[in-house]
């Protein structure tokens, strides 16, 4: 992917390739998201990000007195990249997770979104039970009736993920025994080919498909119930170094603040259409 950067905060752009900036008051710092997983984050037609995400960060880096570039890169790298000192900061609807605490450090969630299954529209396996409710889930939980149902539902079907993503390793879990997995290296990948018949269902997050829906024309739809609760995590936050723990105070109160004011309510409405602040 061509990384692309803008620069916050009323001063000029950086090169997107510049190296993150380490400083002891943290005055300046590097951003990476995707840029390809709409709406949280994208990449729009003069290579420039916007999104949920990048419009949040702006808010949080002016609220935190920091000088942010946001780069663009690679999903399935990042949190090596991080730790290795390529950028200070991963924003990217990063989950906030127990196995991703082992390695890296998180500040309070900004988001909390439930997943979802989509497929064809005339799909045999649209509409199955459970569709347009929602279940809460948490972390290791079997015997779940409504997954019980789908996975009699989908028994020997092509399910498709994103690689190295909370959602992947769901699916394995639940499905891995009944169904064909396939990973794919972005959302916009499977998303095709679940559109084109090459796979029976796609897993992720419900606010990213139904984003996906209006680009696939109708031509996808949810089935089965939409899963949230704990399994997922605390919510998604800013993943940063375990070593750089003023960074991480200084997003965590500009967080707070933007959660307290309603300026994350409102970027998500626009984005989302729903409310995605995290139950304080």
């Amino acid at each position: 992917m061509k990384f692309s950067a803008i620069l916050f905060c009323g001063v000029a752009a950086f090169s997107a390739f510049a190296a993150p900036a380490f400083s002891k008051d943290w005055t300046k710092a590097t951003i990476t998201l995707e840029g390809a997983y709409a709406p949280w984050n994208l990449t729009n037609a003069d290579g420039t990000l916007g999104g949920f995400e990048p419009e949040l960060a702006k808010v949080l880096c002016e609220r935190a007195k920091i000088e942010c570039t946001l780069v663009a890169s690679d999903w399935d790298g990042m949190i090596p990249a991080l730790n290795a000192g390529k950028f200070d900061v991963i924003m990217d609807a990063l989950s906030i997770t127990e196995e991703r605490r082992q390695v890296i450090d998180f500040t309070i969630p900004y988001a909390a979104t439930p997943a979802a299954f989509a497929t064809a529209k005339d799909s045999p396996l649209a509409n199955a039970a459970g569709t347009g409710a929602t279940i809460k889930m948490t972390p290791g939980q079997t015997g779940v009736k409504e997954i019980e149902a789908l996975k009699e539902l989908f028994k020997g079907k092509t399910i498709g993920i994103q690689a190295a993503t909370v959602y992947a390793k769901f699916v394995y879990d639940n499905f891995g025994d009944i169904a064909e997995i396939r990973e794919y290296k972005t959302g916009a990948d499977r998303d095709l080919d679940l559109q084109n018949g090459r796979i029976d269902l796609g897993f992720d997050d419900a606010v990213y498909f139904a984003n996906a829906f209006q680009a696939a024309n109708g031509a996808l739809a949810f089935t089965g119930p939409e899963i949230a609760g704990s399994i997922w995590g605390e919510g998604e936050g800013l993943g940063i170094r375990k070593a750089d723990t003023e960074l991480r105070d200084k997003f965590n109160a500009a967080i707070k603040s933007a959660l307290a004011d309603g300026t994350v309510k409102t970027l998500s409405m626009k984005w989302f259409k729903m409310d995605v602040s995290p139950q304080q």
